[in-house]
């Protein structure tokens, strides 16, 4: 079944309409055409979270300091370099003297006070506004020379401002614009400029001739090698795949799992994978609900899961399957709190749940003081999650357990996750070091939402707080190593899998490299370039 559909999949390119939106004898020179499944709600880097929206600012702006395709080492963008103060609480950056904006105005320091300011405004009303740590002020010193200052330590923002978040932009293009900033039009230093949009459509760039400034040890090339870039909408994964096949588009990583070994094998396709791909996917218990507060049920889950079958089932190979609650390459990853993960064993799960007292009852599901051993869990629908909670929903019934799956359309599931109404919920999301990711979900500042599982303990409070605020490296390092052990020894989750990122790009297309930075494959795009 899985090789007839991967070959139908590839084989649509014979079948397209001639009307469809696609379709095109072939693309115009020089231009590269990136399909992807879904658009923006709009371009302003501090109003959006998603995905979709920093795959185009990363293009069309830049951050002071980049993250290498390890996902662990800072480079230099628009600062050349920096000193942290003693105390951890000042950043001095250098900016270079060679940065422009698309409409050619000199990139000076006010621009990175500006933007950071904006960012944390509340006025903005960013949602991210947390990542740029405890601001207590951002000055220029000089032209090229900026102070952050911050109220306390805060060792992730180096990380934090590799994110789309902090891109600089142009403080007269913003107020020229107002709300529609990033809606009808755009101005930053980076390596392409905006020329238009046509929402759910495409979007258009074009090469900024000044652009020079690549972050080194990246990139071959410092300079864009392509003259425009269409950003184009292609909701259906078998018209993305028919348009590769026939050079209607160029490059995508909205890939169906069940296509990548074919497009592997394929060959007028190139495929690029990275291998530090940060975006997981879990099962998070609310621990203060009837059954799964109770942590040896949430013991007899993890140990009832056979997240090696779900995975192969779900993701055709790529995704592995997820054995600690982060990935063992992210900075900070703790490999004895991988260790407390119970591993997939359905008789230890109900040895465990009989010595909880869960007894078997009539109907195959447990009971304990009158209470049946069922529980209710959400998500947003999607095919992947569809899947593998049918998985997860067999496992547990093998072992005395009911989940009952409740999946919502992304317009109203959200809304739906902010509430009490479910027992877990599924999730996937990015993340860029072990203090990222913990201190969104597991801080008790943050219930009911992104912390959804109610999770509220002084302990991992008072070490995510040290993780976040300690100066010497060794010691934050310790604190998030506390953190993921006081996590996983409770069973607050239940890891599913790690994605991993895959682009393929068609044969006119040469230099495609995964980067994955909050889920985004392109970043820069500077070492791609177009044969014909």
């Amino acid at each position: 079944m899985r090789k007839m559909l991967a070959a139908a999949l590839l084989t649509l390119a014979g079948t397209l309409p001639a009307a469809d939106a696609l379709a095109q004898a072939t693309n115009p020179r020089n231009t590269l055409v990136v399909l992807r499944e879904i658009d923006s709600d709009n371009y302003d880097p501090p109003r959006s979270t998603a995905r979709s929206a920093g795959e185009v600012v990363y293009m069309m702006s830049d951050t002071l300091v980049a993250l290498d395709f390890d996902m662990q080492t800072i480079r230099p963008l628009l600062a050349e370099r920096w000193e942290v103060s003693p105390d951890g609480k000042t950043y001095t950056f250098h900016l270079r003297r060679d940065v422009t904006f698309c409409d050619g105005k000199p990139f000076t320091a006010e621009d990175v006070v500006y933007s950071i300011n904006r960012w944390i405004d509340p006025a903005t009303r960013s949602p991210v506004r947390w990542r740029a740590g405890p601001v207590r002020e951002v000055r220029a010193r000089d032209s090229h020379t900026v102070e952050y200052e911050l109220n306390e330590p805060f060792g992730e923002l180096l990380y934090q401002l590799t994110l789309f978040f902090a891109s600089i932009v142009d403080r007269n293009t913003v107020e020229r614009l107002g709300q529609n900033f990033g809606v009808q039009g755009f101005n930053g230093t980076g390596p392409f400029c905006w020329v238009s949009w046509t929402p759910r459509q495409e979007l258009v760039l074009q090469r900024h001739p000044n652009y020079r400034w690549g972050p080194a040890g990246m990139y071959q090339n410092p300079a864009p090698q392509v003259d425009r870039v269409v950003w184009r909408i292609a909701p259906e994964s078998q018209t993305r795949l028919a348009a590769l096949q026939t050079g209607q588009g160029d490059v995508t990583q909205y890939i169906p799992a069940i296509a990548v070994q074919t497009l592997q094998r394929t060959p007028n396709v190139r495929m690029s994978q990275q291998a530090n791909y940060f975006w997981d996917h879990f099962m998070g218990f609310k621990v203060d609900k009837p059954v799964v507060n109770d942590p040896q049920v949430r013991r007899a889950i993890n140990m009832a899961v056979n997240r090696d079958a779900l995975v192969r089932a779900t993701w055709f190979g790529t995704a592995v399957p997820a054995d600690a609650y982060l990935n063992p390459a992210t900075t900070g990853f703790d490999a004895e709190a991988a260790r407390l993960v119970p591993r997939f064993d359905p008789d230890a799960a109900r040895r465990v749940l009989d010595e909880a007292g869960w007894r078997m009852g009539p109907d195959g599901i447990r009971v304990k003081d009158g209470q049946r051993a069922t529980f209710l869990v959400y998500g947003l629908q999607t095919q992947a999650a569809q899947q593998y909670l049918q998985a997860v929903q067999a496992d547990l019934r093998r072992v005395g357990l009911e989940m009952r799956i409740q999946l919502w359309d992304a317009t109203v599931g959200w809304g739906r996750l902010a509430t009490q109404e479910f027992d877990a919920f599924v999730m996937s999301y990015p993340y860029v070091t072990a203090t990222d990711a913990f201190s969104l979900y597991f801080n008790s500042a943050n219930r009911p939402t992104p912390n959804r599982m109610n999770w509220s303990d002084p302990a991992t409070d008072a070490a995510l707080r040290e993780a976040q605020t300690a100066v010497d490296p060794a010691v934050r390092a310790a604190a998030i190593a506390r953190a993921q052990r006081i996590i996983a020894e409770a069973n607050v989750w239940l890891p599913v899998a790690r994605e991993q990122l895959w682009v393929a790009s068609s044969q006119r297309v040469e230099g495609v490299r995964a980067h994955g930075i909050y889920g985004v494959a392109l970043y820069k795009g500077l070492d791609i370039r177009l044969t014909r």
